[in-house]
């Protein structure tokens, strides 16, 4: 049993009597389970964790509607940018607050159950303080693709946790100057 207590709850069961759940009935079981075993509120647990592990604020944008041309080009063009090993230690400043690339990848998803592995789910840039970009190609509508950009911002400071979740304005400046500052992305 795995369980991901984030912007997004998951949770999978794995057995013979079980479907896998992503959300839904199983994770509404599984806060009312941490709060009865805590005797808290989900703020006061929700808080707990942030005092000791951090808070990471995330931003997500659909650029939806594209050339399914297009968006392989975008997306080859950003692997071999990011894959670059010149790419590795780069800094990017947002405000007062230095990233620093310390990996980049092509990642891939093995299920846990059958331990299926499907590569090339999307490119990640990940930076010395656990904050990252990710961004994954897709095509729902048949027709057009949609590139869809993950902007996680990292942040250990508890005087920082009570930023609005929503628009967390170092994550998604840092998709800009990140993207725009080797001067190769600006079409995106």
């Amino acid at each position: 049993m795995g369980l991901s207590l984030g912007n997004v709850i998951q949770l999978e069961i794995q057995g013979s009597d079980h479907l896998r759940e992503k959300d839904g009935l199983w994770a509404v079981l599984v806060w009312l389970s941490i709060i009865a075993a805590r005797k808290q509120s989900v703020e006061e647990i929700v808080r707990d964790h942030w005092a000791k592990f951090g808070r990471h604020y995330y931003c997500r944008f659909d650029y939806e509607g594209l050339e399914p041309k297009t968006t392989y080009y975008i997306m080859r063009d950003l692997e071999a940018l990011v894959t670059d090993k010149s790419f590795i230690g780069q800094q990017f400043a947002v405000g007062s607050h230095v990233y620093s690339v310390a990996k980049t990848d092509s990642f891939e998803y093995v299920d846990p159950v059958d331990g299926t592995v499907t590569k090339k789910q999307g490119l990640r840039i990940i930076f010395s303080d656990a904050s990252r970009l990710i961004f994954r190609l897709s095509s729902s509508s048949g027709v057009r693709a949609t590139i869809r950009l993950y902007a996680e911002s990292y942040e250990r400071d508890p005087s920082g946790h009570d930023q609005e979740p929503q628009v967390p304005e170092r994550s998604c400046a840092l998709s800009t100057v990140c993207l725009t500052a080797p001067g190769k992305l600006k079409e995106l």
